[in-house]
């Protein structure tokens, strides 16, 4: 992309945060009491994520596990080793022993992940861009990382529009490559179309 379209993007950005905050900010409220409701601890989650360039920032969301979630995961792999498996192949659980009940529909409906709005009028982040990656899956992303690190990591984006958690990681490495070497402002617009319609239909979330 130009040094043009990098401004329109960030501007895409700014201007998309501003118009959505009449809408988030109820829902986020409504959300933080239900969070506060179904289990004790913090409503924010600010893990650490890669951002452009391999440098680490706080990435929010809405907490949707129990606090103790090591401990609960620890005694389901004992019961279900097979499990491993799966997460190492996805990067996700199916049923996750550690979401809690209403973790489970903020999730399945992206809502725990408005707090990023925050992450994208700062700066560290995009409303499209590849998934924001885990410091510990740096090794696992290979080669790959050397592409998708150049961008900012997006809230929605190619891989979530199309799979999501139906996706195995080595695939969704393959989606945000192609994302990053193809990416254009007409295609960000199109992917927030899109990433109306799979959220609207709870699509593809875990």
């Amino acid at each position: 992309m130009s040094k043009i379209s990098d401004i329109a993007k960030r501007s895409l950005d700014v201007f998309g945060v501003i118009c959505g905050l009449p809408v988030v900010v109820p829902i986020v409220l409504y959300a933080r009491h239900r969070i506060k409701k179904d289990s004790p601890g913090k409503v924010l989650f600010d893990g650490e994520r890669l951002g452009v360039n391999g440098e680490h920032f706080k990435c929010y969301k809405m907490r949707s596990m129990y606090t103790n979630g090591d401990e609960i995961l620890a005694e389901f792999y004992a019961k279900n080793p097979e499990k491993k498996l799966e997460y190492e192949t996805y990067h996700k659980l199916d049923d996750d022993p550690r979401i809690t009940p209403f973790g489970a529909f903020i999730r399945k409906t992206s809502i725990d992940e408005l707090p990023q709005l925050w992450n994208v009028f700062v700066g560290d982040m995009s409303l499209v861009g590849p998934r924001p990656y885990l410091p510990s899956e740096l090794k696992d992303m290979g080669e790959a990382a050397q592409t998708i690190l150049q961008v900012k990591p997006g809230i929605t984006g190619y891989w979530q529009v199309n799979g999501r958690s139906g996706v195995d990681f080595e695939n969704r490495l393959l989606m945000d490559c192609w994302y990053v070497k193809n990416r254009s402002l007409w295609m960000d617009v199109k992917l927030l179309w899109q990433t109306v319609g799979v959220v609207l239909m709870r699509k593809g979330a875990k």
